[in-house]
């Protein structure tokens, strides 16, 4: 599988900038916006991810967060980005709001390669440099640019 997150971002979605109040709305727009993409109700997906939520936040720090499930009826893993205005809360390692977040669905039996996109995810992140461009970034094809430029070479 590859893991380079322009290929997870290929029948995924991006939404550049939103304002939301809470993760549950930031979670809620992102589950809407896969399930058009994947065809998956987006009540499932939400369902999905918000369970993995409650097992232990997914926000990982520096203002990022990656909530994913695994969920079936995927033939392949799919991501989405959204930035939001203002950062919500997301229960994360270092207690910062989080303002980018990539949400990760992957095929229900795909335990190591989900592993590995996640990984993926978080490398690219973890960047200081994609973080500021993100945070910057205004248009979806500025977000794909600097997404995928650094996943390539990060």
């Amino acid at each position: 599988m590859a893991t380079d997150l322009s290929a997870l971002l290929q029948g995924g979605v991006i939404i550049p900038l939103q304002d939301v109040p809470s993760r549950k709305q930031a979670i809620h727009l992102l589950c809407e916006a896969l399930s058009v993409t994947t065809g998956i109700s987006p009540r499932v997906i939400e369902d999905a991810v918000m369970e993995r939520e409650r097992l232990g936040s997914t926000g990982v720090g520096e203002g990022v967060a990656i909530p994913h499930a695994r969920l079936p009826g995927l033939e392949r893993p799919v991501g989405g980005f959204m930035r939001l205005l203002h950062g919500v809360e997301f229960e994360s390692i270092d207690e910062r709001p989080c303002d980018l977040i990539f949400m990760l669905l992957a095929p229900d039996g795909s335990g190591a390669d989900h592993l590995r996109a996640l990984a993926q995810v978080s490398r690219v992140f973890r960047q200081l440099p994609v973080r500021d461009a993100l945070r910057k970034a205004r248009t979806e094809e500025d977000v794909r640019a600097v997404i995928c430029k650094e996943s390539v070479s990060g």
